[in-house]
């Protein structure tokens, strides 16, 4: 049975911090819906109001677009091993860039990371648990290093560029908010 509460409990805290995977879902008032998987060490519960994740370079960057024009989003985590548990946050989330004023202070609580894009300021309103019997086994092997060594690689230079051709303009071709001339340091 689904269980709501008003933000993070201490419990909700160490399930996030034990889980290798989560998912973002946002959606503007037109267009598409965007559902995206998340890994790595990129996301930090600040309090119980307050979650922050750290996005890394990608091919899309459906979630900065749609949070420009509707502030929603949903953060789910799901177990995998062990108890079944499905833990959701609702709430509204604004995009933080490299040139924002707070992206220094919210970015030393992640590892330093070439490809960091943006970090997603959620204020939470709602934390939902549900059962998630449904939900399969599976063994975490280890964390994908590709995008990782695919950044340190090409370096900070091709990453703006790569920003600059496809990261500033959404799949329905919404600004995302990523100035074309962005500097990568």
């Amino acid at each position: 049975m689904a269980k709501q509460f008003s933000g993070f409990e201490p419990e909700h805290e160490r399930f996030v911090a034990e889980q290798h995977i989560f998912f973002v879902a946002t959606a503007a008032p037109e267009g598409r819906v965007n559902l995206s998987p998340k890994g790595m060490d990129s996301v930090r519960v600040l309090g119980p109001n307050r979650l922050v994740w750290l996005n890394l370079t990608g091919s899309g960057n459906e979630t900065a677009a749609h949070l420009r024009e509707s502030p929603r989003m949903t953060v789910m985590w799901c177990s995998f091993t062990r108890r079944p548990l499905i833990l959701r946050a609702y709430g509204a989330a604004t995009a933080i860039h490299r040139d924002t004023p707070g992206w220094a202070e919210l970015y030393a609580h992640f590892p330093d990371e070439i490809g960091a894009r943006q970090i997603f300021d959620m204020t939470v309103d709602l934390v939902q648990t549900s059962c998630g019997y449904a939900v399969p086994f599976m063994d975490f092997r280890e964390p994908r290093e590709t995008l990782h060594n695919w950044a340190e690689k090409a370096g900070p230079d091709a990453i703006a560029t790569y920003w600059a051709e496809r990261n500033t303009v959404s799949i329905d071709g919404k600004p995302t908010g990523i100035p074309a001339d962005l500097p990568v340091s």
